[in-house]
């Protein structure tokens, strides 16, 4: 599932959600959906990248992703709250809270931003990582 969203050279698709059933895995459904929406991004919306959201201990899914294409555009650091915090994936947190969390196991906390551009992005400019993580509010 899908969408696209942003504005200006910002304007891209958006994956939401893959989910595959275990007994249909590794079949190339994952492909084809991510397909689908790259081209529904560029054909109906013009887009000039498409993006999505992995948590960085997902090695298998960032595994996929790479072969699709996609690339580590930027780290979201504290994207996820821990249970024993008390606090939900919309939860607030501050800067030093999230940062000491790059020290501790709460890095299994973040995620991934990862992109691949499309056509429109002649440059590939929107694919450039970004040197530092970023935390959600400057999302």
């Amino acid at each position: 599932m899908g969408k696209a969203e942003g504005q200006g050279t910002d304007w891209h698709g958006h994956v939401t959600a893959v989910t595959v059933a275990p007994e249909f895995r590794r079949l190339g459904l994952a492909k084809k959906l991510m397909d689908y929406l790259e081209n529904v991004s560029v054909e109906l919306y013009d887009g000039y990248f498409v993006d999505l959201f992995v948590r960085v201990s997902n090695s298998l899914a960032i595994g996929m992703y790479e072969k699709f294409g996609y690339s580590v555009y930027r780290r979201v650091l504290g994207y996820y709250s821990s249970a024993q915090d008390g606090e939900d994936a919309f939860g607030k947190r501050s800067e030093g809270a999230i940062l000491a969390a790059i020290r501790s196991d709460e890095m299994l906390l973040c995620v991934s931003d990862m992109r691949k551009a499309l056509p429109r992005d002649v440059y590939k400019e929107s694919v450039i990582p970004l040197q530092h993580p970023i935390t959600p509010d400057q999302l």
